[in-house]
């Protein structure tokens, strides 16, 4: 009985922690809900991607056009028609053999330069020369003939003589003097038949030099050599027509006569005259200018391209010039002054900005460090107007951007922009 109160006092505390504290219930139902605890992480987190898009942005290359500083011409600016062509050699031949034969010798390549009337080919002619020999020697075997002959009539005439000087002192009678005057005559006659003799073999003579020499191709001018249209051992002849057989043995141009033809529209045709200046520049060498002048428009029409064939001359001549070589032709309205002959830097007349009220271009310059390409701006100045360009102070083949826009800034990373 005495152990019963502390047993009481141990439940009545252990009831009492037990106990439901009220007071703690207002704040559990103050709680912030779950939505109000994280939207400050959400704006933050779309404010730092807003500015990552915007740096990226500014960091992606901008697509634009290029173009580059080229090395005009001031010719460009006085052309008053601008065509195309070709370079031919006014006198141009395919030479061949007058005579049928084989090949037997030829002594050219292509390029090589010949003279006129130079041995270049030569047909089998071993019959031609014997003939040729035979003939040579008929004319020498006829005047012989003659010297024989001279002599029959110098002793007919010695004869006749003291024939005369005897009738007339009546030692031999008349029959006597009328034999030596008709032999005298004989030999006179055969003297001329000789003569003729030769005149006959030294026209065979000739005929047969004639056909030895046709054996011989020759070069009709000086020129060089283009191309080969047979070998040694080809059957040429004059038309060939035959099967296996070749006509041209070479193909030359005399380089003096070379000039510039072009087609020119019928309907362009009045800007150009005989004798006008122009200006000749070559596919193949496009540094290259050579001034010449329009030598004659020939008169006659192409209806299938309503053309007239314009032939320029080369007034300045290049070794570099050669047939066949495509050729673009400037017909200039006045002569060329000595300095308009050298090429200016120009560029399109669009990549030129006004930038703080100065003329600005974009040059595209790489970046080392990322690899890309970025723009800089420079400022230029403007000079004359050189055909579709303008004459800036830059070096020729600077690229630039074409047409910059308003947002294209100094140091933007650039990008060609596809097309």
């Amino acid at each position: 009985m005495p152990d019963q109160p502390a047993t009481s006092s141990s439940s009545s505390a252990s009831l009492s922690r037990l106990a439901i504290d009220r007071s703690a219930g207002p704040a559990l139902r103050r709680r912030r809900p779950l939505w109000k605890r994280w939207w400050p992480w959400l704006i933050l987190l779309v404010v730092v991607a807003a500015a990552a898009l915007a740096v990226r942005e500014r960091q992606a290359p901008m697509a634009v056009d290029f173009a580059t500083v080229a090395s005009a011409y001031p010719s460009a600016s006085v052309a008053v028609l601008n065509a195309t062509g070709r370079v031919v050699a006014a006198r141009r031949a395919s030479v061949s053999s007058k005579g049928t034969g084989r090949l037997e010798w030829l002594g050219v390549q292509e390029g090589q330069m010949v003279k006129e009337g130079d041995v270049i080919a030569r047909l089998e002619n071993r019959d031609v020369a014997a003939q040729r020999d035979q003939a040579q020697a008929q004319v020498q075997a006829a005047r012989a003939n003659l010297v024989q002959g001279e002599a029959e009539l110098a002793d007919a005439q010695a004869a006749l003589k003291r024939a005369q000087d005897l009738a007339k002192q009546n030692f031999i009678s008349g029959s006597a003097l009328d034999t030596a005057q008709a032999r005298y005559n004989k030999a006179r006659a055969v003297i001329e038949s000789l003569k003729a003799q030769i005149a006959v073999a030294e026209a065979n003579a000739r005929v047969a030099g004639v056909a030895y020499d046709q054996t011989l191709i020759r070069a009709p001018f000086t020129g060089i050599v283009l191309t080969k249209s047979a070998n040694v051992g080809d059957i040429v002849t004059p038309f060939s027509s035959a099967s296996g057989t070749t006509g041209a043995v070479v193909t030359m141009a005399d380089m003096e006569t070379l000039e510039v033809e072009a087609d020119v529209s019928e309907s362009s045709i009045a800007r150009i005259k005989v004798g006008q200046p122009a200006e000749i520049q070559l596919d193949a060498f496009p540094d290259l200018r050579l001034l010449g002048q329009v030598s004659r428009i020939v008169p006659t029409v192409d209806r299938s391209k309503a053309t007239l064939l314009v032939k320029v001359t080369l007034v300045e001549r290049d070794a570099r010039v050669l047939p066949d070589m495509s050729a673009k032709i400037g017909f200039l309205s006045r002569p060329l002054a000595a300095d308009e002959r050298k090429p200016v830097p120009a560029v399109r007349p669009d990549a030129i900005v006004k930038r703080d009220g100065r003329d600005v271009v974009f040059v595209v310059t790489r970046d080392e460090r990322g690899g890309g390409e970025r723009v800089k701006s420079q400022p230029v100045t403007v000079g004359a107007k050189v055909g579709d360009l303008v004459r800036v102070d830059l070096a020729p083949g600077t690229r630039v951007v074409s047409a910059p826009g308003e947002r294209l800034a100094d140091g933007a990373t650039v990008t060609a922009a596809k097309k």
